[in-house]
């Protein structure tokens, strides 16, 4: 069984896996539309992580990681995915849904020679928020997005590092590719974390 990974799974992975690939989905758009109440804000306070949403370009890429999950690991890390983003409503109402992976390049596991990476697109599961959920933010500007990440802090760090993470996580994993939403908003969080520090001396 593979997982994609397009937000903090880029750069971390709290569950055992047997390998992982770097590629991308189609139709789908990267956005931070989805409020964290238990990670990277507080009820009172929400932050804002990524999400994926359906495109209008059937042809759009969303570049991420899959991890490949052994047979005997399946069960339990997909419990543990499902209360993390849950799946049933409870927390953050994410679904899963199968969609087609599209890998680019080798298995990044250096210290296993054994593992041939597949080459060919293949089918896996990808958690989404749904906009039915009541911690679906919805679409904002980049400049209102960004204000209320510099302003979050959840149990999992401030809100910010999220964002510098998954862009550099990016920039290093797919070299060249242009996301626009997520470089635009790192672009006006540093803007904004830079003049909030300095409002602080």
């Amino acid at each position: 069984m593979w997982v994609f990974g397009y937000g903090s799974l880029v750069w971390k992975a709290d569950f055992p896996f047997e390998s992982r690939l770097v590629g991308y989905i189609e139709g789908y758009a990267r956005r931070f539309w989805q409020y964290s109440i238990d990670h990277r804000g507080v009820p009172s306070k929400p932050g804002l992580v990524v999400t994926l949403v359906k495109s209008l370009d059937p042809q759009a890429q969303v570049w991420g990681v899959a991890y490949k999950i052994a047979a005997q690991d399946v069960e339990f890390v997909m419990n543990h995915l499902d209360y993390r983003w849950g799946t049933a409503m409870e927390k953050n109402g994410y679904e899963r849904v199968e969609v087609i992976f599209n890998p680019c390049g080798q298995a990044l596991n250096p210290d296993i020679s054994a593992i041939v990476a597949p080459t060919e697109p293949f089918q896996l599961v990808v958690y989404l928020a749904n906009e039915c959920n009541e911690s679906f933010a919805g679409a904002a500007n980049i400049e209102n997005i960004a204000q209320t990440i510099v302003t979050s802090v959840g149990p999992s760090g401030p809100n910010t590092e999220y964002v510098y993470k998954l862009a550099s996580g990016m920039r290093l994993l797919a070299p060249g590719v242009k996301d626009e939403h997520l470089f635009a908003v790192e672009e006006a969080v540093r803007r904004l974390d830079m003049n909030t520090n300095r409002d602080l001396l």
